[in-house]
């Protein structure tokens, strides 16, 4: 009697998504709030904050951080939250990263 053994291969996970997070620079946002909401929302240092805040406001827009898709989408609805309540125009969104 021939026994062939089949070796099974565990199946091959894929890495999730990752997104970015970005600040869209405007010509009304103060930089102060910019600052702030980095600070608040992503967790960077007063020295992170200022140089993110100074890349968004030269080059039009700046990376605060790479989540999966459900946390990069929470921190754009509060970004837009808080700017709104705050009167502030300030645009937060979302970029996926290619794999």
């Amino acid at each position: 009697m021939d026994k062939t053994l089949t070796q099974t291969s565990k199946p091959k996970l894929k890495k999730p998504n990752r997104f970015q997070v970005l600040l869209l620079n405007d010509d009304y946002t103060a930089m102060e709030f910019v600052v702030e909401v980095l600070k608040r929302f992503f967790s960077k240092s007063e020295e992170a904050a200022q140089a993110i805040m100074l890349k968004v406001h030269i080059e039009g827009e700046g990376v605060c951080g790479t989540y999966s898709h459900d946390v990069a989408q929470t921190k754009v609805s509060q970004v837009i939250d808080f700017s709104r309540k705050n009167e502030q125009p300030l645009m937060c969104v979302i970029r996926e990263l290619g794999n």
